[in-house]
């Protein structure tokens, strides 16, 4: 999978599926399977046996499936609405994700 324009720790809006509409935390991201967790979102029920070290009486524990990367879209610090990403080359050589908004244009990432 290519390159995610979405990293831990962003704020992002989900735009389809059952969880639609609603914003969330990303807390982790898969870029092999181009997947992110959301937290407290598209959660499911896991059962589990008991285990010593873990978890030693078992049972159903609540925790976040993944989405797809292709169903959130970022939310821009600055003016807070969600927007496609673009990137911008800094002067020492770096690059710094920015908002497409047509009135907003301000860097996502604090460089």
């Amino acid at each position: 999978m290519s390159k995610l324009k979405i990293k831990k720790g962003d704020q992002v809006k989900v735009v389809s599926g059952k969880e639609s509409g609603k914003t969330a935390k990303v807390m982790r991201v898969d870029t092999e399977t181009g997947r992110v967790v959301l937290e407290r979102l598209n959660m499911m029920k896991k059962h589990t046996r008991p285990n010593p070290k873990k978890n030693p009486q078992g049972g159903v524990i609540e925790r976040e499936a993944s989405i797809d990367a292709s169903n959130v879209m970022l939310v821009c610090p600055s003016c807070g609405q969600p927007t496609r990403v673009g990137y911008r080359l800094t002067a020492d050589g770096g690059k710094v994700r920015i908002c497409r908004k047509a009135n907003c244009g301000k860097d996502i990432d604090k460089a």
